[in-house]
């Protein structure tokens, strides 16, 4: 039976694709944009012969988002996987040198072998959601910059005067929006449902739910608890050679960005009223662990309740919650 895997490498501006059909592989790039999608489906109808294909890409962020998008339109199967799986399968083949068509084709044949578990695209309310939580983000960042731009030491009136103008309007641009998420995530229905579960937890607000919500968008997809923190890249990782450890064990980083910086702040809220994650904090102190670990445990910690109160339905209870997760 012919087997057709496509691997994408995706970048902001390129998509380097191999389609794997059997043992022969076919590379090609095209732009990353509606045209280079529409051109790549026109590649692969050629080269596929109109059978469709299981493409593969890595969960890079919105970068991604169109193409993965586009091919499920068109009744391809598509798989959006974590860095981490492909890396770790990197490794596992011995793989030392990286470059574009390498990567493509290294993701067609994950796909081929490994065949991972299918994407679909986002509903419609749940894209506006992350596309606002996401804009927000980035006026966060911005009014940041002004700000230290602020007290930098800048003397000029006229420059000052214009910082001050810009910082009004991105504190004005945060709050409509701000509203704005607020008020799309309570009136989608399955999207208010979930988000009054989240704030049920200590340290969990409306708007952190709804940046969960935006990031995550189906904790059903996951197995597990820990299966939801290592897409997160909240499972410690320790560097080991022989029977020697090199380095204390850290966060691993490899995965969603966005979504460990979402848990950032409520997780040194709940350190000081989630009654499990002061617990936990206890715990960790008395092993002599450093603050900033045990910052990364509170997060991992409210990612694992997250994923309760979404997969049984049912509100945050301490006492429950401290049973099924031990």
């Amino acid at each position: 039976m012919r087997q057709l895997s496509l691997g994408i490498d995706v970048a902001k501006e390129t998509l380097d694709v191999v389609l794997l059909d059997r043992d022969v592989s076919h590379y090609q790039q095209v732009p990353n944009t509606p045209a280079g999608h529409a051109q790549l489906a026109q590649w692969l109808q050629r080269k596929a012969q109109g059978e469709r294909v299981h493409a593969c890409l890595e969960a890079t962020g919105q970068y991604g988002d169109g193409i993965a998008t586009y091919l499920c339109e068109l009744g391809h199967p598509v798989s959006v996987v974590n860095p981490a799986r492909i890396k770790a399968y990197a490794a596992s083949r011995l793989r030392r040198f990286k470059h574009d068509k390498g990567d493509a084709e290294l993701i067609a044949t994950y796909c081929q072998r490994e065949q991972p578990e299918l994407w679909t695209p986002p509903g419609e309310s749940f894209s506006e959601l992350r596309a606002m939580t996401r804009h927000l983000e980035d006026l966060k960042k911005m009014r940041q910059q002004e700000s230290n731009r602020l007290k930098s030491g800048m003397t000029s009136p006229r420059v000052l005067a214009a910082l001050q103008e810009h910082l009004a309007f991105l504190d004005a641009q945060i709050k409509e929006l701000s509203d704005d998420i607020d008020r799309h995530s309570n009136e989608d229905r399955e999207l208010k449902a979930q988000k009054d579960l989240l704030t049920s937890i200590p340290g969990i607000g409306s708007l952190t739910a709804a940046k969960l919500l935006s990031e995550v968008r189906d904790f059903g997809a996951f197995l597990n608890a820990p299966q939801l923190a290592a897409y997160a890249g909240l499972v410690p990782e320790q560097y080991r050679s022989g029977t020697s450890v090199w380095s204390k064990a850290r966060l691993s980083r490899k995965g969603n960005a966005h979504l460990r910086k979402a848990l950032y702040m409520p997780a040194l809220v709940a350190l000081r009223h989630n009654p499990l994650i002061v617990a936990l904090k206890a715990r960790m102190e008395k092993t002599g662990h450093r603050p900033m670990e045990i910052v990364g445990a509170a997060m991992r910690k409210l990612l694992h309740l997250a994923y309760g109160v979404i997969k049984t339905g049912k509100p945050f209870d301490p006492n429950h919650a401290q049973t099924a997760t031990g």
